[in-house]
């Protein structure tokens, strides 16, 4: 099924959205709304920091959504053992999402084997907890050559999703990293886009690109757009499911 195809359907297309609230500044009721919206449209899950991950699982139980929380966050730069204990106690108050910061500077300093064995422990840590866990990358920081060579030391540590960026950077996903990633990726992990998608137009282009998943604040303004644009009526509470990992055109 192609992405025009699967968006004729807006319940779908929420199943592609990581509905996010990362600012430092997002206070309780920010957390509060954010999880009304995905209860709303039935998002793949919620995104926040650290902090937040007990409250977010207690405003989601029951309604299928996952808890999805920053690991390492932004910069990737934490000992190995600090991004343990940080993804231990995530998944232990409830989160079932790890977006995890690969250690850029040891990537770009050619400590592979530093950078294949965090990942590689990080998703052991996710799986026994029948969470899933995506490496960001932040292809902004990065080489043509450097971004396929974390691509790939993400899928043989066993990674669930690539992503693109933290949001927090330079800059965000752009088109063509997403193309690379899901080009050397295949269709056996996920590629998430995040930073900077805020409209329906660069949410459909990411798709087209190869994105399984986009990380966006905008998520609400996004539906809205894509129920105008197919004519369909308000979305109602829905039970989200995990979404593949492939590109939407194998669905």
């Amino acid at each position: 099924m192609s992405v025009d195809e699967t968006l004729k359907n807006p319940k779908i297309g929420a199943l592609l959205i990581d509905h996010t609230v990362l600012k430092p500044e997002a206070a309780e009721e920010d957390i509060a709304r954010a999880c009304a919206e995905a209860r709303q449209f039935g998002f793949a899950s919620v995104c926040v920091n650290p902090y937040w991950v007990r409250f977010a699982a207690a405003a989601l139980d029951g309604s299928g959504v996952n808890v999805c929380t920053a690991i390492g966050f932004p910069l990737g730069a934490n000992e190995t053992a600090t991004k343990l204990a940080e993804a231990d106690l995530a998944l232990l108050e409830g989160a079932t999402e790890l977006d995890v910061v690969q250690n850029i500077g040891a990537l770009r300093s050619g400590h592979l084997e530093t950078v294949r064995s965090e990942i590689t422990r990080l998703v052991e840590r996710a799986h026994a907890r029948g969470a899933i866990l995506k490496v960001i990358l932040e292809t902004c920081l990065l080489t043509e050559e450097q971004k396929v060579l974390s691509c790939r030391l993400a899928i043989e540590s066993g990674g669930d999703f690539l992503k693109t960026s933290t949001g927090f950077s330079k800059s965000g996903a752009t088109v063509e990293d997403v193309r690379l990633m899901r080009q050397t990726a295949g269709n056996f992990i996920g590629v998430k886009a995040a930073g900077g998608i805020r409209s329906l137009e660069t949410f459909r282009a990411m798709l087209h690109a190869g994105a399984s998943r986009i990380g966006t604040s905008s998520g609400v303004q996004i539906m809205r757009e894509l129920q105008g644009a197919e004519s369909t009526s308000e979305a109602q509470p829905l039970p989200a499911a995990r979404v593949p990992g492939g590109h939407p055109d194998t669905y």
